[in-house]
């Protein structure tokens, strides 16, 4: 399957809903983390590693305690580990269906449902929610990138 030279261009539609799309994701990606050490700093516990516990410029005053799991803080760095087993595979999944050439329809309904589903589960997993309501969410993101996938094969075969 030859690819046209507009495929990876800004002025395909089909690209730039994947470009927004991914770039969200990526700062999902990115911010997480960034969650998390607020988090730590806000409790003043949920580190991980022994060092942390020690007194430091950012832990001036440590207490017994700190190095104990802490649902507050665990809760976002499950969080982000949850989006690394997800966002890798849809950017990875969204880039090949993008060479496919997909109609431009079908790209929008796969890489925003994505979108939406990560945003709900971010939503269900910081309010607390049942994992019912989680796996929900998680599994339209799911089937959209498999969907993606299957389109890519089906194209390529």
């Amino acid at each position: 399957m030859p690819v046209e030279a507009t495929t990876l261009s800004l002025a395909n539609p089909v690209f730039e809903t994947y470009v927004l799309a991914a770039s969200i994701m990526i700062l999902k990606l990115m911010v997480q983390p960034w969650i998390t050490v607020q988090r730590m700093m806000k409790v003043g516990g949920g580190f991980r590693s022994p060092e942390d516990a020690k007194k430091s410029p950012l832990n001036p005053k440590p207490v017994e305690g700190q190095l104990e799991v802490n649902e507050y803080v665990d809760r976002s760095r499950r969080m982000n580990l949850n989006d690394l087993e997800s966002i890798p595979g849809f950017l990875a999944a969204g880039f090949l269906f993008v060479l496919s050439g997909p109609p431009l329809l079908l790209a929008q309904i796969l890489i925003w449902t994505y979108v939406a589903a990560r945003a709900a589960h971010f939503v269900a997993y910081a309010t607390a929610q049942l994992h019912d309501v989680r796996a929900f969410c998680w599994t339209w993101s799911s089937v959209a990138v498999i969907a993606m996938a299957v389109y890519v094969l089906m194209r390529a075969l």
